[in-house]
């Protein structure tokens, strides 16, 4: 978020109460940004919130950009597949965020590889150490996890290269026709709703292939696999085709199967070793809450 100045023409009021109308912000909010010589009238600053500013005299208001605070440690369980001195393989459980943002400062995956492994601090920015992709917040399984500059880099590469494999589980809405598809839809931020993403011809190039691995009662599990790492990619692609993946809360339906979470697993990553070269893959099994979902819908594993 970058720094944000308003310009107010003022009318008479009280700074507060002016100042908190046209910004947005709670009146306390605004006292504090006074107190702190964030606002000036005519050019000078005015600390005082209760002060009024003559009709016609101008307002400058500035909301520094928030300062993100360094992750801390915290002792959270975590699956860890594998570590070497390069990097990392976890399995992130459904419902864990990946790494702190607003509203989402701790209890993130970023707070539980501070603890468990060594050396992350520098690796990747202080927000994201180590972090090479993620998943979504209710999505589980596989993520690679960086230990180096060095590595964070080549890994990096195979994203970009497309020579990093992943593959997901998602069960579907519905019994999709055909036995394996492909969907090639760009995708951006929606214009309608900011908060989701859309298929967009304007947007940038997302690739999902997928294959049929059983029917259910008006489900189908699929894997799913990703040429391109776009946000919220499977989800979208999956409703642009009409067959949402079950439990989604923004794109799916209500009407849709019963389900305890969203049905989408990381369930297998491959990628070639950034130290040693070689070629690595490791799978995720699902989680219990996942398959007992699939049973309850008619899916037997």
């Amino acid at each position: 978020m970058e720094t944000n100045v308003m310009t107010i023409i003022a009318d008479g009021r009280r700074l507060d109460v002016l100042l908190a109308e046209q910004s947005g912000l709670s009146r306390s909010r605004v006292a504090a940004l006074m107190e702190d010589g964030q606002v000036t009238v005519d050019g000078q600053a005015v600390t005082k919130a209760g002060l009024k500013a003559k009709t016609g005299q101008t307002i400058v208001l500035t909301v520094p950009a928030p300062k993100p605070a360094v992750p801390q440690a915290q002792d959270i369980p975590l699956t860890i597949l594998y570590e070497d001195a390069d990097l990392a393989v976890v399995v992130k459980p459904c419902g864990m965020v990946v790494h702190p943002a607003a509203g989402n400062e701790d209890g993130t995956l970023v707070n539980a590889l501070l603890h468990h492994l060594d050396s992350l601090g520098g690796i990747g920015g202080e927000l994201r150490p180590g972090i090479v992709h993620r998943l979504d917040k209710d999505t589980s399984g596989l993520l690679l996890v960086a230990k180096n500059d060095a590595a964070q880099l080549a890994l990096s590469e195979q994203l970009s290269a497309r020579s990093m494999e992943k593959h997901y589980r998602a069960l579907v809405e519905g019994n999709l026709r055909e036995d394996a598809g492909r969907v090639e839809a760009a995708i951006a931020r929606s214009k309608k709703d900011r908060k989701k993403m859309a298929v967009d011809e304007e947007g940038r190039e997302a690739i999902t292939e997928w294959t049929v691995l059983q029917r259910g009662r008006g489900v189908t599990l699929l894997d799913v696999h990703i040429l391109t790492g776009r946000t919220h990619q499977i989800r979208v692609h999956m409703k642009h085709i009409g067959h949402p993946v079950c439990g989604d809360p923004i794109y799916g339906s209500p009407k849709g199967a019963k389900v305890s979470r969203l049905m989408l697993h990381a369930y297998s990553l491959t990628f070639t070793h950034p130290a040693s070269g070689e070629r690595m893959t490791f799978t995720a099994e699902l989680p219990e809450a996942f398959r007992r979902d699939l049973r309850g819908n008619g899916v037997e594993l």
